[in-house]
């Protein structure tokens, strides 16, 4: 799996002035766990970008004042609710010889007949599947292959190939991606219900039959009159 490199700096105060000052800065207050001690250090807001605002997954070097490297994983983030401003980073700490679950995502290769063939709708139900392994079998993303999805199939976890040395944690009959049927589209039905409509014979009742009668016979008058007349 890929590695993005934080470079922080150690907190000596954890308080809240401290950490205001820290967000006016431009920098992210940080905890890295898992480890005998928590560290509490503070890292720049613009290091985040490649590792918060990305579907991929990736592990984190972690460097403390240009010297100490800690390998960990991005345990958990918040915002602030009006301006997606990161406030607050959680680590977890790597180690060699010890399993860590991960959130990995989905890939989606090949082309399912029932879709390109039938018009079928391709519906991707996990984008992530949570898995359990040693940091360096964790993979970049679990591969999906729907070359063989018709209309109706679909793939459950249990269906998926992964690497034996990785445990998918989430339940076997969860459903990963299917293929449906196209729905009816109801402007569709709609214009066909106008076709319908139109080409039905109008109606002719006794009072516009009589004025049509009326006009043909003024015509006619109005011929035969002019007739006489030359």
């Amino acid at each position: 799996m890929k590695s993005i490199t934080i470079n922080g700096s150690k907190r000596e105060s954890v308080g809240k002035v401290a950490t205001k000052a820290l967000r006016n800065a431009g920098r992210v207050p940080c905890v890295l766990y898992g480890g005998g001690e928590s560290y509490h250090f503070s890292a720049q807001e613009l290091d985040f970008n490649k590792l918060v605002y990305t579907p991929n997954a990736h592990t984190v070097e972690i460097i403390l004042d240009e010297k100490t490297k800690i390998n960990a994983i991005l345990q958990d983030i918040q915002f602030h609710p009006l301006t997606d401003k990161i406030l607050h980073v959680d680590f977890y700490q790597l180690f060699d010889d010890k399993e860590i679950s991960m959130n990995i995502p989905v890939k989606i290769e090949g082309s399912a007949p029932g879709v390109l063939n039938s018009g079928g709708v391709l519906s991707v139900n996990k984008r992530k599947l949570r898995v359990k392994s040693l940091p360096k079998n964790l993979p970049d993303f679990i591969t999906v292959d729907i070359s063989n999805l018709e209309i109706g199939n679909s793939l459950s976890i249990s269906d998926i190939s992964v690497p034996p040395q990785i445990r998918v944690l989430s339940d076997e009959n969860l459903i990963v991606v299917s293929v449906s049927a196209p729905k009816v589209n109801d402007t569709v039905e709609d214009e066909e219900t106008e076709d319908e409509e139109s080409s039905e014979p109008e109606v002719i009742n006794e009072k516009t039959e009589e004025k049509i009668l009326t006009a043909i016979w003024e015509t006619v008058e109005a011929v035969f009159k002019k007739v006489i007349l030359k």
